[in-house]
């Protein structure tokens, strides 16, 4: 009898409720802090960047927040995406760990940045919003907002990352193609902008600065335009949760259980997504498994970084959070992952990795690349170079489970496909690529640029 290798779900599986890691964490939420009086928040200062639903969201710890019904019809369009398990791969290893990959590049953007997009579209429009701001790395986020913005008929201003922006043309036609506006950051636009370029003018840009640039143009707009944001804040990590629950349902399916779930990591969302599920079975229920955390060795804000209070952007407009950091102002290596460049990471996935809950590595680019390749060659998806970052590190586990005979369940999210990243791949080809690690003098003073707080109180 032919083994499975697909595992799908119908509509009627789509999930009806996006789950929240707040309520089951054990570790306490830390403050989030205003960048000018370093005190707490107050709803005033979030909701003249943020609609009101959710900023609720970002501060609920409901355990379960039920999904609108206009936004699971939407999710229809590609929802549930299929668990597959990576039989050729696992053959070409030689392996006799079992590695199953949820495959989010089904979505109608190319990827898992659709599942909360089309979420802070509606909530943004039932809001009253006319028009969004936001920044993108590698384009999909831009290219996931792009779309939803047009379902829901508002207008979309993007600041893209410069070195993404000319790396990556294609992403930028699909965003302008759903009629979004994309300008190359650091841009002439904004303060934030012109005060980068003023002192670099080639500046290659940072998801910090673009974050920046975003940010104020929401901010200076009199209410007209919100700013949303494609990862790190909670309530985008609690609409990827959907992610993760489909694939519980899936992996029952094929009645195995992870042994260890990984995912990349830049601002946290991709990860979140599919291991907070497996994580509240962990807390709550005493499943075993081991969450692995994977990001590129030129940003390594886990691996390297330090555990503080820091600002979200460069310019020190957004919000004040507790996270692994390599400073607000660290300006990342040109790597080909554009999504991962940015210098911190999520406040609830920084706190469960302090907490020792969560693995960290980090990888070069070379590697992660030569791991994308044998995927394409033997699985037949070119993956983003993004996601490329969790096949290597399941490559990897898969390898030890051999050196140590044993059966090892693996899952990872591919959270993405890599059709608009050819340039890097015929770069890779072409034995034009290089390793990027990150800086030893960076580490030098780091925690001397970070805001003077003390537990939300200043300093």
């Amino acid at each position: 009898m032919t083994e499975q290798t697909r595992f799908s779900l119908s509509e009627n599986d789509i999930p009806r409720f996006y789950y929240n890691i707040a309520a089951d964490s054990p570790v306490e939420p830390t403050p989030v802090l205003n960048p000018q009086t370093k005190e707490p928040v107050t709803p005033d200062f979030l909701g003249a960047i943020f609609p009101m639903p959710i900023i609720e969201q970002e501060i609920s710890t409901e355990r379960y927040i039920e999904i609108p019904e206009e936004v699971r019809e939407i999710y229809k369009l590609w929802r549930p995406t299929p668990l597959i398990r990576a039989r050729r791969l696992e053959k070409a290893l030689g392996t006799p760990a079992h590695i199953y990959f949820k495959y989010e590049g089904v979505s109608p953007s190319g990827s898992h940045k659709s599942n909360t997009a089309v979420a802070q579209a509606y909530y943004n429009k039932i809001a009253g919003t006319k028009a969004i701001t936001t920044e993108t790395g590698a384009g999909q986020w831009g290219s996931a907002l792009g779309m939803a913005c047009k379902f829901f008929d508002m207008d979309l201003e993007v600041y893209m990352v410069k070195v993404s922006y000319d790396q990556k043309p294609y992403r930028r036609y699909l965003m302008e193609t759903f009629g979004a506006e994309v300008f190359a950051s650091p841009s002439n636009r904004t303060h934030a902008g012109r005060a980068i370029l003023e002192n670099e003018p080639n500046s290659p840009g940072s998801l910090g600065i673009a974050i920046s640039e975003a940010v104020e143009m929401a901010a200076i707009s009199n209410g007209v335009k919100k700013y949303s944001l494609g990862s790190v804040l909670n309530h985008v990590l609690l609409h990827q949760s959907i992610i993760g629950e489909e694939a519980i349902k899936q992996m029952d399916m094929a009645d195995e259980y992870p042994d260890v779930v990984i995912g990349c990591v830049g601002g946290g969302s991709n990860f979140s997504g599919i291991a907070f599920p497996f994580l509240r079975e962990k807390i709550r229920n005493g499943r075993s498994t081991r969450f692995l955390a994977v990001e590129p060795k030129a940003a390594p804000s886990l691996t390297r970084g330090v555990y503080d209070f820091d600002y979200g952007d460069t310019a020190q407009m957004a919000p004040i959070v507790k996270m692994y950091t390599l400073g607000h102002d660290f300006m990342p290596s040109a790597i080909h992952a554009g999504g991962l460049r940015y210098h911190g990471m999520a406040p609830q996935l920084s706190a469960l990795y302090n907490a020792g809950l969560i693995e960290g590595v980090a990888l070069d680019q070379l590697e992660v690349f030569e791991a994308a390749t044998l995927f394409a060659h033997t699985e037949g998806i070119l993956p983003a170079p993004e996601s490329s970052h969790a096949i290597r590190a399941a490559i990897d586990e898969a390898i030890d489970a051999k050196n140590k005979e044993e059966k090892r369940v693996i899952l990872f999210n591919l959270s993405g496909h890599g059709h608009f990243d050819l340039s890097s791949y015929n770069a890779y080809n072409k034995g034009e690529l290089r390793d990027y690690s990150y800086p030893e003098e960076a580490l030098v003073n780091i925690s001397t640029r970070l805001p003077e707080v003390k537990m939300g109180l200043t300093a």
